[in-house]
């Protein structure tokens, strides 16, 4: 990343801090970084993990978020090419790798991470294409 990418702003902090406690495992480390009144959508829009396409809010919906998702993968991999950032967010361009059951997927995507005034996560939302992850299906 340039040095324009490396600045110490509260988006930043928070999204980094967020993929490390995410690809680390650390679901409670996870569920703090967020607000208490905040959300997750990921993927945006209806999926799988969210058929009505609303999101996941407050601490109990993330948890839940979490253990359908990433508590289910053997590892996560952040991947950033570039980071933007805009007033209270910051939006990571890049792609996802996820490890499980033999098999990796390349998640590309941009990641959306919005905080309050506290540096809390108000939203993670992240907007990628289930089928063209999908296509990405490597055994391994």
């Amino acid at each position: 990343m340039t040095a324009e990418t490396t600045t110490d702003h509260p988006a930043r902090i928070a999204s980094r801090a967020s993929q490390a406690a995410a690809s680390g495992k650390r679901k409670e480390e996870w569920l703090d970084l967020f607000a208490e009144d905040g959300w997750v959508e990921d993927p945006v829009g209806p999926s799988g993990f969210d058929p009505e396409g609303k999101g996941h809010h407050g601490r109990e919906a993330i948890s839940r978020f979490y253990d359908m998702t990433i508590a289910n993968t053997d590892s996560l991999e952040f991947i950033i090419d570039d980071s933007l950032l805009c007033g209270d967010e910051v939006v990571n361009i890049g792609k996802i790798r996820t490890t499980m059951a033999g098999a990796r997927i390349d998640a590309e995507g941009v990641f959306v991470y919005r905080v309050n005034a506290e540096g809390k996560l108000q939203s993670l939302r992240a907007f990628w294409e289930v089928d063209r992850a999908m296509k990405t299906l490597k055994k391994l």
